[in-house]
């Protein structure tokens, strides 16, 4: 079986908060502590205590840093990470120290990939090469803790697959060792470069750059509603801040996967779907192909009749959930609909890659999945217009390269 951990950052997300979740989950917090002391052997103590956030109890954890290894030149600005002043270390030492422990090695490819990731953002944002990048916030001995930490307690638990729902920023602005910055931050904006966020109306700093990365990092694309598992367990990890109105709690689920097609993966997504009997089919077609063009995952229509025997269509747009409030709203303006269903559903979503074959001296690809390879349409109507052949011939012309091209590597394989 597959275990998971799903993260609900519905109050956004530091390391201490995941930390604190998953030693709250059931990750041995001696042995977590034990591990971070083969990458910073002393000059901290770990200390954890249950607190209420908003009437529900939490576990906060905090990374004591002896007086002798504070720096008192710098204080970070974060408000789940700031456990105290910071010390100062770059990229390439701490990534080093993380790969010398003798740390699992599932534990040390995480830790390493969520440093490597904030390497790459803050190198981004100051011009500087990663590798000599000066972590301050991030790469003091408190937030070295979080990051091995929260990997540690992940192997220790057995967790196989990290999942998270997109993380939560708030709005307006923070004050920084640096002045002032807006919140989100421009580090933690870089870090979540392709994850789906939430903004809400709250002037804190909800996911911290450590946060964001530890989620970018470990949930590497798995963003979204809670996957198809057994539950089995949970934790919440409390942030250091009473925020009014809002239970500053990371939430993380542990479970045990269920229906997880090895072929492929299983993903929430967003239908929507109208009912038309007053829109000219030249406008249906053009808000097909507007959705497409705004990121909906497929878009599609439907003849049907209506009541009173009256002809119209249903017009469905599927999409990914941070993407669903954009796309009802282009729908809704361009048909003007007066009512749109919306219900969340699994899909199935093929392994597939994209190979190449010639075809009379051009290119063609094809995407090859578990059960068939499919030419690219555009690529064979090139060749087609280019050479004068029917379109059909050039698609068999295509696939037979392709199975010669397998057949060749199989035997190739099965020879050595």
């Amino acid at each position: 079986m597959t275990r998971v951990a799903w993260f609900h950052p519905f109050s956004g997300a530091a390391g201490d908060m995941a930390l604190a979740a998953l030693l709250d989950a059931g990750a041995d917090a001696a042995a977590v502590e034990a591990a971070c002391r083969r990458v910073v052997p002393n000059g901290w103590s770990l200390r954890t205590s249950d607190v209420l956030r908003s009437g529900l109890r939490g576990c906060h954890v905090e990374v004591v840093v002896d007086e002798a290894h504070e720096d008192h030149g710098h204080h970070g600005h974060h408000e789940h990470d700031h456990h105290g002043h910071h010390e100062h270390r770059d990229a390439a030492g701490i990534i080093a120290a993380i790969t010398a422990a003798g740390l699992p090695d599932r534990a040390t490819s995480r830790a390493v990939a969520a440093f490597e990731r904030l390497a790459v953002a803050e190198g981004r944002l100051h011009g500087i090469d990663p590798a000599h990048v000066t972590f301050h916030e991030v790469g003091a001995v408190d937030s070295i803790v979080d990051v091995v930490g929260v990997c540690v307690a992940l192997d220790l638990l057995g967790v196989d697959v990290v999942a998270s729902a997109p993380p939560t920023v708030g709005v307006g602005t923070i004050r920084s060792a640096h002045g002032v910055l807006p919140n989100p931050p421009p580090a933690v904006v870089e870090v979540l470069a392709g994850v789906p966020v939430v903004g809400v109306d709250v002037g804190v700093e909800l996911t911290t750059p450590t946060g964001a990365a530890l989620l970018a990092t470990l949930a590497a694309g798995r963003f979204g509603a809670m996957p198809a598992m057994t539950v089995q367990t949970q934790g919440w990890g409390a942030g250091t801040k009473d925020i009014p109105g809002r239970a500053n709690l990371l939430q993380v689920v542990l479970g045990e996967a269920v229906d997880v097609p090895v072929d492929g993966r299983l993903e929430t997504v967003v239908e929507m779907s109208t009912t038309l009997d007053d829109v000219r089919g030249e406008v249906v077609g053009h808000v097909v192909a507007e959705a497409l063009a705004a990121g909906a995952l497929d878009a599609w229509s439907v003849a049907t009749t209506m009541k009173k025997g009256r002809p119209g269509v249903v017009l469905t747009v599927l999409a990914a959930p941070p993407d669903a409030d954009r796309l009802r709203r282009l729908v809704a303006a361009e048909t003007g609909t007066l009512g749109i269903r919306t219900t969340t559903v699994q899909r199935w979503v093929a392994d597939r890659r994209v190979v190449e074959v010639d075809v009379d001296g051009m290119r063609v690809r094809l995407k090859v999945g578990p059960y068939r390879a499919k030419v690219e349409h555009d690529d064979a109507v090139a060749v087609a217009r280019e050479t004068g052949r029917p379109l059909q011939d050039v698609v068999a012309l295509a696939e037979r390269a392709y199975a010669v091209a397998s057949a060749d590597a199989s035997f190739r394989q099965s020879d050595r």
